[in-house]
């Protein structure tokens, strides 16, 4: 006589295990890994991104507006000495384009929904599934930056550095894009519903402006500048910049291409690290 027992708990699998008697048993097996976690959710976040064209086109159409309105608006009026303005300033928004993502909103609505409730009653790794939408927002932040660079170059922008300063370029705005996917988690995770997100995701908007993205950080005021020079947008900016530009980044840029990239490389790790422990704390005891 072969005896069953039915599996309750969701996402685990059984087998038939033989016995000592002649008998089976089912016995279940081992929860999902923390890759396969990920890698689902983030699945289901980017179906969810296809199905919801708006969610792209505005990723798209953001950066694309605040390229041509400082391009044709106010670049003829910022001074980036030996260096083009529109040379400047597509490196930048490229960098940056991960703070004009919609992944706070996202994260909210998933909170809102019970989506992340349902979720952590499986027996999955709690860190992966905001490990997964990690990884969705940042191809979502790429697209954005893919657009960016396309009508970057229909409106003259060109690569100094050559092939091996386009792939480092490439590189460094995934890193960023995963880096500050991490800080829109929590801050969606921080707001209490979707409304409220809305507006917070525009919080970090002064970090943009008081930084080079848009204009030198010399033309700041004496008091603003130790701000601007010190602060991750800075050097994750300048640091796409000196790849990008290639020749005597010292001269351009006032620093090297391995003083910028460098900084740049500490910045995104630390904002990874203390966002996604801030962020899998919060996610935990919601």
């Amino acid at each position: 006589m072969t005896t069953t027992a039915t599996p309750t708990a969701p996402f685990v699998r059984t087998h038939i295990s033989p016995r000592t008697d002649g008998a089976t048993v089912t016995a279940p097996e081992s929860p999902p890994s923390a890759w396969a976690t990920a890698t689902t959710y983030a699945g289901r976040t980017v179906r969810q991104f296809i199905r919801t064209p708006q969610l792209l086109v505005v990723s798209a159409v953001t950066s694309v507006m605040f390229l041509l309105i400082f391009r044709y608006v106010f670049g003829g009026a910022i001074q980036t000495g030996p260096v083009r303005y529109v040379d400047f300033l597509i490196p930048a928004l490229a960098a940056v384009s991960g703070l004009f993502s919609g992944g706070v909103v996202g994260v909210a609505e998933d909170a809102d929904s019970g989506l992340f409730d349902r979720l952590k009653s499986l027996p999955v790794p709690r860190a992966a599934i905001l490990l997964g939408r990690s990884m969705a927002d940042t191809g979502l932040i790429m697209w954005g930056t893919v657009v960016t660079v396309v009508v970057g170059f229909a409106v003259g922008f060109r690569v100094h550095g050559g092939v091996v300063g386009a792939v480092a370029a490439l590189g460094l705005c995934v890193l960023f894009a995963a880096a500050f996917s991490w800080l829109g988690i929590f801050l969606g995770l921080s707001a209490g519903s979707s409304q409220a997100a809305q507006g917070l995701s525009f919080a970090v908007f002064p970090l943009i402006f008081v930084s080079s993205a848009y204009v030198p950080v010399q033309s700041m005021p004496s008091w603003l500048r130790p701000i601007a020079d010190n602060q991750p947008v800075t050097a994750m900016v300048g640091a796409v910049r000196a790849v990008v530009l290639g020749g005597d980044t010292v001269t351009l840029l006032g620093h090297s291409t391995t003083w910028f990239v460098t900084r740049s490389l500490i910045w995104s790790v630390v904002i990874m690290i203390v966002f996604a422990t801030l962020s899998t704390r919060r996610f935990t005891k919601r």
